[in-house]
């Protein structure tokens, strides 16, 4: 059982400058251990966490001795526990994680217990987010119409999560409309040091998003979990995890003119996912970060998941401090924060000789050497040169189908799909442009990108340049913030004048909430094959997620997003070839629009200003009058209602019983499917729109739920019955028992029927029958999706046997009773 922490000795009061004292620390320093010295900085986090939680029995002295002994212990894949200061969720992984939490009070309540005990036992923040769809495009009133459709869609969800924050201690439920989960956790929720009831220690979190990762550009220790992890950490149990290997990433030399962050991270993405970074923490450090400003760093932290690193780490410095005053933290925080850390030896100060650190391997980048890029068609490590981009498209036509090829016939790639748009004569070919999106976490915080795109947009429309009608261009920022300073440069007005009006404060079409494309665009390119693109300021590129027709999608940052709107197609040479013709009846060159650095750092002076943050946050937890109006009930229990299609009761906690049924085999089991390599999340349980043939949809119909309002998989993720139907229904679905053919069916071998996936897992359950899924490389990759492994546990999959895993989607296999085997070396699944 617990006992008295046996590092009470360490334990020792911070004093502040004028007398008194900022509260009570767990001192490594005086430990008097030379090892500490030459620790990577975010090992320091987890070695104070395990002092600090050391009880004797969730967490030891010996667990302590491994993570000081990092040198010798990490090559060596030992196990520690760590215990996070927070938990962070968004609405599409909160609801479930919020229905589970339900569902176990009633479980608690059915066996006797003090149902009041389910509670958060660490701080949880919940984000709404991820709802919003881009519904709406091209308009001044698209903020407040897709806002209304997205509380009509999701009222029972929302009144839900509201029930929960009443319901539920230690939980803050930030309304819709207010911004992206990790922007609001950089500027708003971030405490970079807690002060709980007078004892200092370092904020750490872990999320049920993946790209939770954002924080550790603040020097906050934070990473992706999937919801059964974070529930568990919730309820106050220590996660136990890899100690894990610390690249060194080595930052020198200064951006170039015209090179943004995004191209910096898809550079860092493409070097660090050469190098082999899954399970491995990040660390950058290196006279080049004194050039980053901490937006930068949070871009580079955020696409930790697509290097595949669980974090990419940036110590807090004196850059850190400026942006916690810029973000509105208070004097004293910003003091405290910076005594506490330089106290623990966890402060990088550039202007003191460094101490040499010890690191597991080594990288290292000139700043200088990063070009103007992009990436995909269909994944974010694909970068591609912005000068090689028209060479890259013609070889992708070429290429067979593939992560770098669409197949497409040389006699078939000139191709023109002429239409009308509104009555006015328009065409299509293959790489034309048909969604330009500045969306989602990456990017939106970053005042220097955001306002480029602004200064882009500016100079297009005095040089006479206009974006196709028949592009779905939107604009959806991370918070208000940033709708404060594009108004405050007067940018706004341009971007709007380009098509990108505001169109809501969530993550849209990086997660596939990017709404219908104009039905007479959705015919040119389904009637005639045409490789429709879009090109999004986003992380993620995976073919079939940010639009079922848009099967080439591309990653840039958000200036380029508006340039290659204004020419229309990804198939243009920049350097050689004119976006468009000007006013005056002359070409306009992608130089003539460009903003230098310069330009864009005088207006991020001028326009970037604290008040922003500090009104913007001071009205946050206020709502807005529909978040406002909702009624939801103040009884601790939930009220299911059985005929709901959002917020359904599940069937894990169902005759459970005081004591565990212990372990069962898999006998005999039938291949449910049979996969490649890369198989995602999102193809596992896709997060978009439900199609208007599949189990799911049906499900809905038989509900008396009209297609229009069936919403995505995303919002129902509270509803069991929907998520099991939605299992392995991506459309893109490549199944090796299909013999070539894409979609979301397979073969019940005992009959020899095709059918769809769950219909053919629900005829394998009702024989008594297990079933697996075979799998090559990379399974489970993408975002941290906990449905991803609940939703085949509802089926009967009993084991994926795979070539490899993505670190989250296996512990949450693992977490749902589902075996994550791997094909020895050499051995692969047979066609």
């Amino acid at each position: 059982m617990a006992s008295e922490n046996p590092f009470k000795g360490i334990f020792t009061s911070l004093p502040k400058p004028g007398g008194g004292e900022f509260g009570k620390f767990y001192s490594l320093p005086a430990l008097n251990d030379p090892r500490i010295d030459k620790l990577p900085y975010s090992i320091r986090i987890l070695l104070e966490s395990a002092i600090r939680n050391c009880d004797n029995f969730q967490v030891t002295p010996a667990d302590v001795e491994k993570i000081i002994d990092w040198e010798n212990t990490s090559p060596k894949q030992v196990e520690i526990p760590f215990k996070p200061a927070r938990v962070l969720l968004q609405d599409f992984t909160g609801v479930p994680a919020v229905v589970d939490l339900a569902c176990m009070r009633d479980a608690m309540n059915q066996l006797g217990g003090d149902s009041n005990k389910i509670n958060p036992l660490v701080p949880v923040d919940l984000v709404i987010d991820h709802s919003v769809q881009v519904d709406v495009a091209r308009n001044e009133n698209a903020l407040q119409a897709n806002m209304e459709l997205e509380f009509q869609r999701n009222k029972e969800r929302f009144a839900f999560l509201k029930w929960g924050s009443n319901a539920f201690c230690n939980m803050l439920v930030v309304p819709p409309g207010s911004g992206i989960v990790h922007q609001v956790n950089l500027e708003y929720l971030g405490r970079v040091v807690f002060n709980t009831d007078g004892i200092l220690y370092p904020d750490s979190v872990v999320g049920t998003d993946s790209h939770t990762t954002m924080i550790d550009g603040l020097g906050v220790a934070g990473w992706g979990v999937g919801g059964i992890e974070a529930e568990a950490a919730m309820l106050g149990q220590p996660m136990s995890m890899v100690l894990p290997g610390v690249v060194g990433f080595k930052l020198s030399g200064k951006l170039q003119n015209g090179v943004t962050a995004t191209d910096l991270v898809l550079t860092v993405t493409q070097m660090l996912r050469k190098h082999g970074v899954v399970g491995k923490f990040v660390e950058f450090y290196g006279e080049g970060m004194g050039e980053l400003s901490l937006a930068d760093r949070a871009t580079i932290a955020n696409m930790s998941p697509e290097y595949g690193a669980t974090m990419g780490f940036f110590p807090v410095d004196h850059v850190t401090l400026q942006y916690l005053k810029l973000t509105g933290r208070s004097n004293d925080t910003v003091a405290m924060i910076e005594a506490y850390l330089r106290a623990n030896k966890m402060f990088v100060d550039y202007s003191q000789p460094q101490q040499e650190r010890i690191y597991s391997s080594y990288l290292e980048l000139d700043l200088s050497s990063v070009e103007p890029c992009v990436s995909g068609p269909k994944r974010p490590h694909d970068r591609v040169s912005l000068k090689d981009m028209k060479a890259d498209w013609h070889s992708c036509l070429d290429n067979k189908v593939g992560f770098k090829g669409f197949g497409v016939p040389k006699e078939e790639q000139g191709k023109v799909a002429q239409f009308l748009f509104h009555g006015q004569p328009a065409e299509l070919k293959h790489g034309s442009i048909v969604i330009a999106a500045i969306t989602s976490c990456t990017n939106t915080s970053n005042p220097s990108v955001m306002l480029g795109a602004g200064i882009v947009a500016k100079k297009a429309c005095e040089l006479g340049l206009e974006v196709k009608p028949w592009v779905k261009t939107s604009l959806a920022p991370g918070s208000g913030v940033v709708t404060k300073y594009l108004l405050q440069s007067g940018l706004q007005k341009f971007l709007s004048q380009q098509g990108f009006h505001i169109v809501g404060y969530g993550c849209t079409t990086c997660i596939g909430n990017s709404g219908e494309l104009n039905e007479s665009v959705s015919s040119a390119i389904s009637d005639n094959d045409i490789i429709a693109a879009a090109v999004l300021s986003g992380n993620r590129n995976f073919e079939g997620r940010v639009h079922p027709l848009t099967r080439a999608n591309y990653l840039a940052s958000p200036p380029l997003v508006v340039a290659y709107a204004l020419a229309g197609t990804v198939d243009i040479d920049f350097e050689k070839e004119p976006i468009g013709i000007g006013k005056d009846g002359k070409s306009v060159y992608f130089r003539d629009i460009w903003p230098t650095n310069e330009e864009i750092a005088e207006v991020v002076r001028s326009s970037v200003l604290p008040d922003m943050f500090k009104s913007t946050y001071e009205a946050i937890t206020k709502g807005n009058p529909m978040w406002n109006s909702l009624s939801v009930s103040s009884a601790s229990l939930y009220a299911w209602d059985s005929n709901s299609t959002y917020i359904h009761e599940p069937p894990y906690f169902k005759d459970m019983t005081m004591n565990p049924p212990g372990p069962h085999g898999v006998k005999n089991a039938y291949c449910l499917l049979n996969f490649g390599d890369s198989i995602t999340t999102d193809h596992i349980s896709p997060a978009g729109s439900i199609h208007k043939d599949s189990p799911a949809a049906k499900y809905l119909m038989e509900h008396g739920v009209d297609r229009r309002d069936f919403n995505s998989y995303g919002s129902r993720r509270g509803n069991d019955e929907i998520m099991a139907r939605g299992t392995f229904a991506n459309i893109r679905l490549v199944n090796k028992l299909l013999n070539g053919e894409v979609g979301p069916k397979t073969i019940h071998f005992p009959s020899g029927d095709k059918l769809y996936v769950y219909d053919a897992a629900m005829r394998y359950k009702a024989s008594g029958q297990d079933t697996i899924v075979l799998a090559g490389a990379e399974y489970g990759s993408g975002s941290s999706r906990d449905w991803a492994a609940k939703g085949p546990m509802l089926l009967g999959v009993k084991a994926v046997i795979a070539k490899s895993f993505e670190r989250i989607h296996r512990s949450n296999l693992v977490g749902m009773g589902i075996l994550p085997l791997c094909f020895k070396p050499a051995r692969t699944p047979t066609p």
